[in-house]
């Protein structure tokens, strides 16, 4: 029996209206048949990364957001840029998975979606691999200037960006599905 991949989707903005959490909705609108997406809203619950809390109970925040991504198939990222770099909330959260693995051989997406986002986008992946994230060349990509190539209802305008993005989605799937016998699925987005 086949059952949809199971996607955690994080948002690097903490906007509500932001260009990238709208970048995610357009997305498990377009894979709505392969992907379940369930968008992570606690980011900025996430308290400050503290080594001395990094413990076998960690804050019920830490323990929530490593749940969240222990019971996904694969993780979304799609962030933007703040001032050249990796938005804080972000990195904070993947700080505190570094102990604990979830990230370790987990299918990774990322997506950086800003005005420019070259150094954010080289950062954090970066830190995705360095912790041992699943991905591929084609399981990232940047897309500078997003607000001329997506709509407030997360619909991308952009046919090229569109090109892109569904590509990506394939890329995760295949990724996914590499290793896992027990997912099935006609893939392939339009």
């Amino acid at each position: 029996m086949s059952r949809k991949i199971k996607v955690i989707a994080i948002s690097g903005s903490t906007r509500k209206t932001s260009s990238n959490l709208n970048l995610i909705k357009g997305i498990a609108r377009l894979t709505s048949d392969i992907f379940e997406i369930n968008i992570f809203e606690g980011l900025s619950d996430i308290p400050q990364f503290n080594p001395d809390l990094d413990l076998e109970t960690p804050p019920i925040q830490v323990a929530d957001f490593r749940q969240h991504l222990k019971a996904a198939d694969a993780i979304l990222i799609c962030t933007p840029e703040y001032a050249m770099g990796v938005p804080g909330t972000l990195k904070n959260a993947i700080d505190w998975t570094v102990s604990s693995m979830e990230f370790s051989k987990k299918p990774v997406a990322l997506i950086t979606a800003s005005l420019s986002g070259e150094k954010a986008h080289a950062s954090l992946l970066g830190t995705l691999l360095i912790i041992e994230s699943k991905m591929t060349v084609d399981t990232q990509l940047l897309i500078p200037g997003i607000k001329s190539k997506i709509d407030e209802q997360g619909n991308i305008t952009d046919q090229l960006t569109l090109g892109l993005v569904n590509k990506l989605i394939q890329s995760l799937t295949d990724l996914v599905l590499k290793d896992a016998d027990t997912i099935e699925a006609p893939f392939l987005v339009n």
